[in-house]
C-alpha cells in the first residue's frame, strides 16, 4: 500500500477482481474508483489498460465526482481480453499553487512559499524540452526576480503578462494513445487550477504578481507535461475485462430442429431443407439460428413420442441422446446429411446475415463411442452397469451423464475441448450449453478460457435453470450469456423486482440475460391459456426488456398444447418430427418481424442497464422507459399483462425521462401501430389484448 494514497471500490469489477468483468468491443467503458489520501494535497488519477499479455499501457485521465469518487473512460476496440488498473499520484505543483492562492487571497506574506515553488519548478526543467523548457526557465527567472525585490518588479510583471497571454496548449496525450511508463503518461491539463479561489487579489497585494506568474496557462501546461508523478501508486492486482463482440449483448435467437424442416410430414428433414428455411427466419428479423444437437441419435432405450419408453420403428429419438455406430460429438446424424452439408448450412446463414448456434450437450447415448472406449468417464452402479440420467421424477434411460470426477479427468476435459475446437473449425461461433450447472465450475472456467484465448469471438450461452447463486457463478467463470427465470415472471411486481436485479450495474458487469419466451422444455401456463394475445405480449416483454431474447419455433404459430398439469408440450418435437404450415391462420409472423425491426432501429433496445420502470395506477399494465445515453432515442413501453381483458391506466412520465431540461407536451409515435399521440407528465393508456397488447412509443418531438 502507498504511504498516502488509497484506491478502492473500482468498477467494473467482479468480486473485487476475482473474476473478469464483461464488456463489448467498440463501446466506451466507464471506470470509477474511490481515490483519496491524507491531508489536503491535490490528487490526479488515470485509468490505464492494455491487451492481456502486452507490456504497454494506454491511459486516459480520471476526473473527480463527489466524495472522493473518480471517473474515467477506457476505449476497448477489440474482441479480446484486457487488463486495467487505476493509478493515482500527488500533484505537488497544484498542491503548492493551491496553498499560494489561499495565502495571497488574504494578503499574507508569501516570500517563503514562492521560494519553495521556484525550487519545485527548477526541478522540472531537466525533464522538459522545447517551448515547455523555455516557459519553465522564464517562470523561474521571474519568481527569482520577485523574491529578490521582495515584491513585484517590472521584469516580473512583464514575464507574468506575457505568460498569461500565452495560448499554448497543454502537451498532454489524448485518451487512447499508447504511453510508455509514467513519464509519458497522460495528465489532466489545467488541473492545477482545480478548486482554485478565483477571486482577484488587490493590486497592492505583493503576492499578486507572483501568483500571476505561477498560474499562467502556458506554465500550467508546461508543468502538466513535465512534472513527475509524485508517490504514484497503481491498484493491484490488475483487473481483467473480457471484451466480447456486439452479438454477446444484442441479438434475436430462433431455435429450430433441422429434422423438422422437410416438406413431407413424418419424413426426416436435412440440412438442405433447413437451409431453405433460413430466408424466412431472416425475414422474421432473427440474428441467430440455434440448433439442438445435430449428432447421431442412439438407438438403445430410444424414447418414443411424448417420451414413451418404447420407440416405434420410425421414431427419430431425442437429439440429446447423442451417439451411435455412426459416431459421437464430432459427427452428424446421417439422415441430416454430411459435415459438408452442415458447412453449406452455416455458409448460407452467414450470407443472409445470421449466425448458427449449436447445442453443446455433455451426455451420451449408450451407443456413443465414448462408452466403449472410455467407460471410466461414466458413473457406475455396484453391479458395474452404467447409470442413466435422472431428475426425479423424470428419467432419461436413453442418456448417460458424464463423470467429471473420473481419475482420467484430464483426458475427458481435453476431449471435450477438442470437440468444441472441431465445431469452431466448422464455423460455429456460438454454443448454447445444455445443463452446465451439473458440471464443475472449474471445468467451465478452464475450457471457456482456453477456447476464447484462441477464438475470442466464441460466445457461450448457459442453459441453467437452477439456483440463483449457481447461475451467477456460471456467468462469473466465463459464460457470455445466461438463461433466466423470465419465463416464470408474469406479474408486474415480480417482473419489476427481477429486472431491477438483472439490470443492476454490479450484476450486469458479469451476467447477461437472454430472455427465451419458450423452449422445447417450457410452455408456461400463460401461453397455454392466454391464446394469441399472450404470445404477443410475452414477445414484447422479452424483446424490449432484454437486448438478447429468443423463441422456439412454433411460437409464431402460437402453439400451446401441453401435457395436462405440466409445462411440457404435448406431442413434443423432442421426440418426433413436426412439419408445420408456417402461414397457418392465427400466426403472429408479421408482429414478430415488426418487433425485431423496432429492436434494430432503436439503440435504446440494444442495452440492458438503461431500463427504468415508471408508475401506473393499474397492476395489469407494466410501463417502462429505455433510452440511449444522449437521450436522442427515448422509448416508452406499456404492456397489458392480462391477455384476456382490456386494461386502462394513468401513466406517469417524469420530465427527466424525456430530457435534461423541463419539457411540456411532446409527441410519441407508436412503432407497433403507427399511431401518434401528444403526451405530457400524466397520460391515459388503454390496451385491448385482442387488438394490440402493448405500446412501443418513441418520443419524436418535444415542445417547450
Amino acid at each position: 500500500m502507498n504511504q498516502h494514497i488509497l484506491i478502492e471500490a473500482i468498477t467494473p469489477a467482479v468480486d473485487q477482481g476475482r473474476y473478469p468483468a464483461k464488456w463489448v468491443a467498440g463501446r466506451p467503458c466507464v471506470v470509477e474508483a474511490d481515490i483519496f489520501r491524507d491531508g489536503h494535497e491535490v490528487l490526479r488519477a488515470a485509468v490505464r489498460w492494455r491487451r492481456k499479455g502486452e507490456q504497454r499501457f494506454t491511459e486516459a485521465p480520471m476526473e473527480p465526482l463527489v466524495n472522493d469518487r473518480w471517473r474515467g473512460e477506457m476505449y476497448l476496440p477489440e474482441n479480446t481480453r484486457y487488463e486495467f488498473t487505476v493509478e493515482a499520484w500527488t500533484d505537488v505543483y497544484a498542491s503548492w499553487l493551491e496553498d499560494l492562492r489561499k495565502r495571497v487571497a488574504v494578503a499574507e506574506p508569501v516570500a517563503s512559499e514562492v521560494i519553495e515553488g521556484t525550487t519545485l519548478l527548477e526541478s522540472f526543467v531537466d525533464g522538459a524540452k522545447g517551448a515547455h523548457a523555455r516557459t519553465l526557465r522564464e517562470a523561474v527567472q521571474a519568481l527569482r526576480a520577485w523574491t529578490a525585490d521582495g515584491g513585484a518588479p517590472a521584469a516580473a510583471k512583464s514575464i507574468a503578462k506575457s505568460t498569461a497571454k500565452s495560448t499554448a496548449k497543454p502537451a498532454t496525450k489524448a485518451a487512447g494513445k499508447r504511453t510508455r511508463g509514467r513519464k509519458s503518461a497522460a495528465d489532466n491539463p489545467g488541473a492545477a487550477t482545480a478548486g482554485a479561489d478565483t477571486s482577484t487579489p488587490a493590486p497592492d497585494n505583493p503576492g499578486a504578481a507572483a501568483l500571476a506568474i505561477a498560474e499562467a496557462p502556458a506554465l500550467l501546461a508546461a508543468v502538466a507535461a513535465t512534472q513527475p508523478r509524485f508517490g504514484a501508486t497503481a491498484y493491484e492486482p490488475f483487473l481483467e475485462l473480457v471484451v466480447d463482440r456486439p452479438r454477446a449483448l444484442f441479438g434475436a435467437w430462433y431455435e429450430l430442429f433441422p429434422r423438422s424442416q422437410g416438406p413431407v410430414p413424418g419424413e426426416h428433414g436435412t440440412f438442405a431443407d433447413a437451409a431453405r428455411r433460413l430466408p424466412d427466419i431472416r425475414d422474421l428479423g432473427f440474428d441467430v439460428v440455434y440448433l439442438p444437437p445435430i449428432h447421431p441419435v442412439g438407438t438403445t432405450h430410444r424414447k418414443g413420442r411424448n417420451n414413451a419408453l418404447r420407440a416405434a420403428p420410425d421414431d427419430p429419438g431425442s437429439p440429446w441422446a447423442i451417439g451411435s455406430k455412426d459416431g459421437g460429438h464430432m459427427a452428424v446424424e446421417p439422415r441430416l446429411g454430411t459435415l459438408e452439408d452442415f458447412d453449406r448450412f452455416v455458409a448460407t446463414a452467414e450470407t443472409l446475415g445470421m449466425e448458427v448456434a449449436l447445442d453443446f450437450a455433455l451426455q451420451v447415448s449408450p451407443d456413443h463411442p465414448w462408452v466403449r472406449e472410455h467407460p471410466e468417464w461414466f458413473y457406475h452402479r455396484p453391479d458395474g452397469t452404467i447409470k442413466y440420467a435422472e431428475n426425479p421424477p423424470k428419467k432419461y434411460q436413453d442418456v448417460y451423464p458424464m463423470n467429471f470426477d473420473t481419475e482420467n479427468r484430464q483426458a475427458l476435459w481435453d476431449e471435450i475441448r477438442d470437440v468444441m475446437e472441431f465445431w469452431v473449425g466448422h464455423g460455429v461461433k456460438i454454443f448454447r450449453v445444455d445443463n452446465p450447472h451439473t458440471k464443475p465450475l472449474a471445468f467451465w472456467q478452464w475450457v471457456i478460457g482456453g477456447i476464447q484465448q484462441a477464438h475470442p469471438e466464441v460466445i457461450f450461452l448457459s442453459e441453467a435453470f437452477t439456483r440463483p447463486k449457481v447461475m451467477k457463478a456460471l456467468a462469473k467463470v466465463g459464460f457470455t450469456q445466461s438463461y433466466t427465470y423470465f419465463t416464470w415472471r408474469n406479474h408486474k411486481w415480480d417482473l419489476t423486482e427481477y429486472l431491477t436485479e438483472l439490470t443492476d450495474p454490479e450484476r450486469a458487469a458479469y451476467f447477461r440475460p437472454n430472455f427465451f419466451a419458450n423452449t422445447p422444455d417450457i410452455l408456461h401456463e400463460v401461453l397455454q391459456t392466454g391464446g394469441r394475445p399472450a404470445f404477443k405480449l410475452r414477445l414484447v416483454l422479452a424483446a424490449t426488456l432484454a437486448p438478447s431474447y429468443g423463441i422456439y419455433s412454433g411460437y409464431e404459430l402460437c402453439e400451446n398444447e401441453a401435457v395436462p398439469g405440466t409445462e411440457e408440450y404435448l406431442n413434443s418435437e423432442k421426440y418426433e418430427i413436426k412439419v408445420r404450415d408456417w402461414n397457418a391462420p392465427g400466426n403472429i409472423r408479421e408482429f414478430i418481424a415488426r418487433v425485431n425491426t423496432i429492436r434494430r432501429q432503436n439503440a435504446a433496445l440494444q442495452e440492458l442497464t438503461n431500463l427504468r420502470f415508471l408508475a401506473t395506477d393499474n397492476d395489469q399494465i407494466l410501463f417502462y422507459a429505455k433510452s440511449d445515453a444522449a437521450r436522442d432515442n427515448v422509448l416508452l413501453i406499456a404492456v397489458n399483462l392480462d391477455p384476456h381483458t382490456p386494461q386502462a391506466c394513468t401513466a406517469i412520465v417524469p420530465p427527466d425521462v424525456i430530457a435534461d431540461e423541463p419539457v411540456g407536451a411532446y409527441e410519441v409515435h407508436d412503432l407497433l401501430t403507427g399511431a401518434r399521440y401528444t403526451w405530457g407528465a400524466s397520460n391515459f393508456i388503454r390496451l385491448d389484448p385482442q387488438a394490440e397488447p402493448a405500446h412501443i412509443l418513441r418520443v419524436e418531438r418535444r415542445h417547450p
